[in-house]
């Protein structure tokens, strides 16, 4: 009976498994079809020649190395800001004792309950006056100001940590920092690849804060360069295939870190206090 149990659990695991990546399989094998077999009735779902120029072509277009080099460069720098700012405020939330922690903290939270399309206004108003627009200065600094969940995160985590160890560490002499940086960082790997896994998915995909404040098509985040290949001024020729092909390589790195990091990331979570 429990044999049976698991086969019939494996079996609606594989079910899924597979419907949740058609899509990306579809958009892997349009990606090597000709634009005539891409909106073709009945479905192509494999190309008679795979088009294996299509990457190449992708690759030539003007400005898409230039995309690529502009998400890798704002992925690593809001993330690098998010992890450190926030495992920083999750150190004090967790270890300090200060005048009202507990509202701080409790503010901090309600910050989550805000949509972040009703920041929107206000921020792109912020970033005028401040003349950042069609800079990547809205694109990185305000990552280096913490992140509410990760704040969250990394708090839980350090209260797992036994506070002897602190002690000990005071006893031999170490400043908060030193203790930070000597015992609470070795001790939280996974929860920093849990804080950078999600950050830097959210970062190399976020769309809607790079369309508003860039205006030049050479600085455009890969994200946004996308577009390009689906609504090009002055080509009236669909790309469907092509926009496949640009989709498959933004794809790709996302998936990679994730397959990467996938135990760090699972382990993480479980050890923040979020299991169940």
């Amino acid at each position: 009976m429990v044999h049976v149990r698991r086969f019939g659990l494996h079996a609606i695991a594989i079910m899924l498994g597979v419907v949740l990546m058609l899509p990306f399989y579809w958009a892997l094998i349009g990606s090597l079809k000709q634009m005539t077999e891409v909106r073709q009735i009945p479905l192509v779902w494999w190309p008679a020649e795979p088009q294996w120029i299509n990457f190449l072509t992708v690759w030539q277009t003007q400005f898409f190395p230039n995309w690529v080099m502009n998400s890798v460069f704002l992925t690593v720098v809001a993330t690098t800001g998010t992890v450190v700012s926030s495992s920083l405020a999750g150190y004090a939330f967790a270890r300090f004792r200060f005048p009202g922690r507990g509202l701080l903290f409790t503010i901090t939270l309600a910050t989550l309950m805000l949509p972040a399309y009703v920041l929107l206004i206000p921020n792109y108003m912020l970033f005028w006056k401040l003349g950042w627009l069609n800079t990547y200065l809205p694109l990185t600094v305000p990552f280096w100001f913490g992140s509410a969940f990760f704040i969250f995160l990394f708090r839980q985590f350090f209260m797992t940590i036994p506070m002897e160890l602190d002690e000990a560490a005071k006893i031999d002499g170490a400043s908060p920092p030193r203790i930070f940086w000597s015992i609470m960082l070795p001790l939280s790997a996974p929860v920093f690849a849990t804080a950078a896994i999600i950050e830097g998915i959210a970062r190399w995909n976020d769309f809607l804060r790079p369309l508003i404040i860039l205006n030049q098509p050479q600085n455009f985040p890969l994200s946004v360069g996308l577009r390009y290949f689906w609504v090009n001024p002055g080509d009236s020729l669909p790309k469907d295939h092509l926009l496949m092909a640009a989709s498959v390589i933004m794809t790709l790195p996302v998936i990679i870190l994730f397959f990467i990091g996938q135990r760090s990331f699972v382990r993480g979570v479980v050890m923040s206090g979020i299991k169940g």
